[in-house]
């Protein structure tokens, strides 16, 4: 766009010159050289250039010897000045422009270099071809340079802007000390806060703790770090008086901390800011930042980083009081679950927590381990609803009430009944969900009940993961206030070697995603894991952890039977096969066969495997619950295998005379044929059917009442 004031013909530019040439030229100098503007015309038809005093002396020529010659004032400029220059007034003459404006540098005599503006206007004929350009010069030095600086403020501002912005949605983010100093020393923490180095102390009664340390820092330096506030030192003296110190050189450093002297050849910065973290009149530590390059801060600067002090100071202020209230929540807590869980005879237990990060808000799980009478004992977990204080306290409370139930001997259906009543008596609205067993180790029966809550994991010995139908009522509390205090038993049974698994809700749910995804993870890890009760806890809480960090609280058990692996001579196995399990007969069957193959009785599996498939597909048709599998060899000059099924049903197989066409009645007839003893057993509730098989001449022995 054409600029207003070269809005005149060509008899008014030319009055336009006339006048500043001649009407009253001597005080028209004068005026223009004190601006130091001047004016031009370009006859590009004559090609020569008219240009008064003034503009001469801004182009720093000689008005006696300049000779109107345009190739004059080109050549007094450096060669990238003098190409844009050309390009400029090149491409608005050539398109058809009626002005131009740029700037350039023009060398001077005193080797300076002075900026200079050029605004012309381009005058044509009526065909539209240029014939004259008329325009003003003027030094645009000082302008260009306030520009300059101007833009460079503008630059530093919005430099120091964006590090207040990083620095206060870091630290907004920081719950914990430890989320600070991460904040501080992690990937960007430097580039952030435009530092190269910096060190973070914390006041802990009279000693100075170096809590943070990245790039370069005299307190790196061995006994310059951590311990009695010293005020020969620059952070301590800093913590002590208040104030903060800006050293611009690692002289002044020495001079005002002589005791740095012995270790400045291995100091490797030039400035350094060591600011004071004071929060509500309070004095927290103190921050030093630490420079390579800088020489000098200006008052911008020093507020900038008087600014970043405050914003630390406010942070760990709060990050120091949720640490408290943090070890005050999870310190209550502890104190209400058992400090120790005693050893067992007969198996091993091992248990976990994980505690929710988040201040006081702490959950309401719990965990248990009871000694019973009658040499059993009783395992629990559970989890008061809500995640404070208040749900601890009630945790606490009803888990010494629950053991005492326990402890006086009661089913696990009266213990849970007994609870729930309990809970509903509190001056509390709180529920509470809970899974309660009572395990004998010396059989493996296992009575389980559970209220509103998960029911137990069983892993058996060749790795699988059994997931029992356990029944179950209301949440402890809630079941009472609708008088519905039933809490079915379900009977479970442990074989040797196997592993019952109890675990609160924080273990398997994440919000936005479906429980199942949980529970199947827990599962496969619990296959995956290693045999031991304390290595199976570790595993799981290695592999899920990052569920544990969900924000919930987790109470985890892990029971395991002791496994009886027999002697080298006289090896023994057991599998646990669930009534509801077509696959695990199967499976029972091939471990059957794999287990004398590898103990050298590979000729006795066919008919081990036959009798193991008869056995259990009898219990698994006729009773109610699952059989357990016994196979063991006898420790005998001449060796046999010793096969046993139990199951919980009291009712005793007969022998019966099957027709041609009937389907079943032959299982014992088929005992008789394939083994040389067996008979039947009474076992707690139930019974175990076991043969003998192997090398005899008395083959066929008809079993007694006790087999």
């Amino acid at each position: 766009m054409t600029d207003p004031s070269w809005r005149a013909d060509d008899d008014s530019a030319s009055r336009l010159l006339s006048e500043r040439h001649h009407a009253d030229g001597t005080a028209i100098a004068e005026r223009l050289a004190m601006n130091r503007t001047g004016s031009f015309e370009w006859d590009l038809d004559a090609r020569t250039l008219d240009i008064d005093e003034a503009g001469l002396l801004v182009f720093g020529l000689d008005p006696e010897t300049f000779d109107a010659r345009p190739g004059v004032v080109l050549e007094r400029l450096d060669e990238p000045d003098r190409a844009r220059l050309d390009v400029t007034i090149d491409g608005a003459i050539s398109g058809g422009s009626s002005s131009y404006s740029v700037h350039f540098q023009v060398p001077l005599e005193d080797g300076t270099r002075q900026w200079t503006h050029v605004q012309a206007r381009i005058l044509r004929s009526a065909d539209g071809r240029a014939h004259r350009v008329i325009g003003v010069v003027r030094d645009a030095t000082a302008e260009v340079t306030h520009s300059a600086f101007v833009l460079d403020l503008e630059k530093r501002r919005r430099r120091q802007t964006s590090i207040v912005e990083r620095t206060t949605a870091a630290m907004s983010r920081a719950v914990t000390v430890d989320d600070v100093t991460a904040a501080l020393t992690g990937p960007g923490g430097l580039v952030g806060i435009g530092a190269d180095g910096l060190a973070l102390g914390l006041v802990e009664n009279s000693t100075l703790k170096i809590i943070a340390l990245s790039g370069e820092s005299v307190e790196v330096l061995q006994g310059l770090g951590s311990g009695q506030l010293d005020a020969t030192l620059p952070l301590g003296d800093t913590v002590l008086s208040g104030r903060p110190r800006f050293i611009t050189s690692l002289g002044s450093l020495i001079r005002r901390y002589p005791a740095l002297e012995p270790h400045i050849g291995e100091l490797n910065f030039q400035a350094v800011a060591y600011l004071p973290l004071i929060a509500q009149a309070r004095s927290l530590g103190g921050l030093a930042l630490f420079y390579r390059q800088r020489t000098a801060f200006s008052a911008d600067e020093r507020n900038l980083s008087l600014g970043l002090a405050a914003i630390v100071a406010q942070s760990l202020q709060r990050a120091i009081l949720f640490d408290e209230e943090r070890e005050f929540a999870t310190g209550l807590q502890s104190a209400m679950l058992p400090r120790r869980i005693q050893e067992i005879e007969g198996g091993e237990i091992a248990v976990r927590y994980h505690t929710a990060w988040s201040g006081r808000e702490v959950g309401g799980d719990w965990y248990d381990v009871i000694t019973l009478p009658r040499g059993r004992i009783g395992v629990v977990v559970g989890d008061v609803q809500g995640h404070d204080t208040h749900a601890a306290a009630i945790m606490g409370q009803l888990r010494i009430a629950l053991r005492a139930y326990a402890a006086e001997g009661h089913p696990p259906a009266t213990v849970l009944a007994r609870a729930s009543r309990f809970l509903a008596e509190l001056d509390t609205d709180r529920f509470a969900t809970s899974t309660y067993a009572q395990v004998d180790l010396a059989t493996g029966a296992v009575r389980v009940t559970r209220a509103g809550h998960f029911g137990p994991l069983i892993r058996h010995t060749d790795g699988r993961v059994g997931v029992p139908q356990v029944r179950g009522g209301l949440p402890l509390g809630i079941s009472t206030d609708f008088r519905d205090e039933e809490y079915p038993e379900t009977r479970l049974d442990l074989v040797p070697g196997e592993t019952l698994v109890l675990y609160t809700d924080g273990l398997v749910e994440e919000p936005g995603a479906d429980v199942d995804v949980g529970v199947a993870a827990l599962i496969h890890e619990v296959s995956g894991g290693p045999d031991g009760a304390e290595a199976l806890a570790d595993h799981l809480s290695d592999r899920l952890w990052e569920r544990w960090g969900s924000g919930d609280d987790v109470a985890l058990l892990v029971l395991r039977r002791s496994p009886d692996l027999g002697s080298p001579r006289a090896p023994r196995l057991h599998q646990y096969i669930h009534q509801a399990d077509p696959q695990g007969l199967s499976e029972a069957r091939s471990i059957v066969r794999q287990a004398l193959t590898d103990w050298d009785l590979a000729d006795l599996a066919d008919d081990a495997e036959l009798v193991t498939g008869e056995l259990l597909v009898n219990v698994l048709l006729h009773t109610e619950g699952g059989a357990v599998l016994t196979l063991e060899v006898l420790p005998e000059p001449v060796r046999r295998i010793r096969l046993s099924v139990q199951d919980r049903s009291s009712v005793w197989p007969r022998r019966r005379t099957p027709g041609e066409t009937s389907t079943s009645g032959r299982g014992l007839l088929l005992l008789d044929a394939v083994s040389v003893r067996w008979g039947i057993e009474p076992r707690g509730e139930g019974k175990a059917v076991w043969c003998e098989i192997g090398p005899s001449a008395d083959r066929g022995r008809r079993p007694t009442a006790a087999g």
